[in-house]
């Protein structure tokens, strides 16, 4: 298998990852790449700077990666989150999940997302047009949250699904 740094301050590359034609048992493959876009809450949004923690984000990304592996019992999940500097367009994050079904794949790769985002120690700060900037807190749509817990979460994320409207600046 490869290794490679979950955290990178590089561009991210598919070519990481293992190839599925390592895994003769999957049918399914299921990758989310999530992308800078170039607006936030009406706001034109300039470039983003993500930082972390980084050594324990390395080792947190893996204990996610490992507890949906068995959770779903597929055979392969990796993510990948960048962190520096990012322009408008450039891959902020990568999932990638390899099962022998659609459903399995789907279901990993969505909760590697969502727990990465929500639970590993990885900040954005958005840079505007205007000159302005704003630490960002993520919003969650994970299915086992209530909307209360939702609005409580206390780590500054981003989110890249477009089902997310509402994200916060951090006080």
């Amino acid at each position: 298998m490869r290794e490679f740094a979950r955290v990178q301050d590089q561009a991210l590359s598919l070519d990481s990852f293992d190839p599925i034609q390592s895994f003769p048992e999957c049918g399914g493959i299921d990758i989310f790449i999530g992308t800078v876009r170039n607006h936030h809450e009406g706001k034109a949004v300039k470039a983003l700077k993500y930082t972390s923690y980084t050594p324990v984000a390395e080792k947190m990304i893996r204990a996610i990666e490992q507890e949906i592996k068995e959770k779903y019992q597929v055979s392969y999940v990796r993510v990948m989150h960048r962190i520096g500097y990012l322009d408008v367009s450039e891959t902020a994050i990568i999932a990638i999940a390899y099962a022998a079904h659609r459903r399995e794949a789907f279901q990993a790769c969505e909760e590697a997302v969502e727990r990465v985002k929500h639970e590993v120690p990885i900040w954005k700060e958005e840079f505007f047009m205007d000159g302005t900037s704003q630490y960002v807190e993520g919003c969650c749509i994970r299915k086992d949250q209530t909307e209360q817990a939702v609005h409580s979460h206390s780590h500054k994320h981003d989110h890249h699904h477009q089902h997310c409207e509402h994200e916060h600046t951090h006080e």
